[in-house]
């Protein structure tokens, strides 16, 4: 293909299928993410290089490899098309309204409850936005899962990601009172290891921390679990089969507690609040559904049942 045939060609088309294999890591993965096929994101590839007159990407049957003109023209495409979205924000949405799709991972319990809330706040605010709403507790994958932002309960792991502390959610510790009648009384934290144990694996496995609210004591629970789950409902219906007591975010069972099928075991002690925030990868440019989404969010989050604001802001 010659230069002067490629005046139609969308320049920016082919940069941003070339930054999505790059980022991906394979042709098929960026054909997914940008809802087409393996071929014409080859063709696109094929069309870029033709364009500039230079090999950008070695493939072979299990690899992919930049050349060091790809390497360059990878930085140049991002820099080019952050400053497109941002050109077309600018233009298209002189007032910062939101259009498009945004891409959003939450944790599978608290993504199907309490953040049902926000979530429609913002569609039914923002009528040209649509929203991709993804649960999933595993750590999120930015690039291979084409994902805008995430939602994540625990402590952070990822020091490379923007992350804005929303709320905590506060755990505390609960059993059957068929559970307990089999048993001494429950009198003080100590006597929590006489009981057997369901654990929540994605905060815990064989020890929790807990903590006193009126001495700010901390007493380390040792535990062998007859259960361990990374599941909030698969943990709730546990406990409320008598099959042990657990350390769980106090909103899946507060009605359980106000109906009298749980017990909340000892409250003057509590695990520690697990912290909630809002994280996505750092850029120079963030587009205008990602900003309002975050202005939604952080307003809501500390408000919600089962939340309150962070401690650091208290």
């Amino acid at each position: 293909m010659k230069r002067s045939k490629l005046g139609s060609i969308d320049r920016i088309e082919l940069m941003q299928t070339y930054v999505r294999i790059v980022e991906s890591g394979s042709l098929s993965a960026a054909a997914n993410q940008l809802g087409t096929s393996q071929p014409t994101v080859s063709r696109r590839l094929q069309s870029l290089e033709n364009l500039l007159g230079s090999k950008l990407i070695l493939r072979t049957t299990h690899a992919m490899k930049l050349t060091d003109d790809g390497e360059r023209c990878y930085q140049h495409a991002k820099t080019l098309i952050d400053g497109w979205n941002a050109l077309e924000d600018d233009v298209n949405n002189a007032k910062d309204e939101p259009v498009g799709t945004l891409r959003v991972r939450a944790p599978h319990a608290f993504g199907q409850d309490q953040l049902i809330v926000p979530l429609v706040d913002y569609l039914n605010r923002y009528n040209s936005m649509s929203v991709e709403w993804m649960l999933n507790d595993h750590s999120p994958d930015f690039i291979n899962d084409g994902i805008d932002c995430a939602i994540h309960v625990g402590e952070l792991t990822d020091p490379s990601m923007v992350a804005v502390l929303l709320a905590e959610i506060p755990r505390i510790v609960v059993a059957s009172p068929q559970l307990l009648r089999q048993f001494p009384e429950i009198q003080q934290v100590q006597d929590l290891t006489v009981l057997p144990w369901i654990a929540l694996s994605t905060f815990y496995r064989t020890k929790v921390m807990l903590q006193s609210d009126r001495e700010h004591d901390l007493y380390q629970l040792t535990i062998s679990p007859k259960l361990s789950t990374d599941s909030l409902y698969a943990m709730r219906h546990a406990l409320l089969s008598g099959l042990g007591a657990g350390v769980t975010s106090a909103w899946v069972v507060n009605d359980d507690i106000a109906s009298g099928a749980l017990v909340h075991l000892l409250p003057q002690w509590h695990a520690t609040p697990l912290p909630v925030y809002l994280i996505y990868p750092y850029a120079s440019y963030y587009p205008a559904r990602l900003r309002t989404f975050l202005d939604i969010i952080r307003d809501a989050m500390p408000t919600l049942v089962g939340t309150r604001p962070p401690s650091t802001m208290s």
